[in-house]
């Protein structure tokens, strides 16, 4: 491998996945409903933030809306 490069005549260019990067967030989320996940995630082999992930992908693709019922 050379010890100097020459990256004057290169042009830069957008990061084509950048659409695809995950943007991290806090989140504050009840412990049953992240057990619940951990637990399948465990029987999955995914990692359960994937798979939180994931879930909330297919809410979004088939339009699912939120029933919120106020007391």
């Amino acid at each position: 491998m050379r010890a100097e490069y020459d990256f004057s005549k290169m042009r830069a260019r957008r990061n084509p996945y950048a659409k695809r990067l995950k943007k991290p967030v806090t989140i504050r989320l009840g412990d049953d409903v992240i057990d619940y996940f951990k637990s399948m995630a465990d029987k999955m082999g995914v990692p359960y933030q994937n798979l939180i992930n994931l879930y909330l992908r297919d809410c979004v693709q088939s339009h699912r809306k939120v029933e919120w019922v106020a007391h």
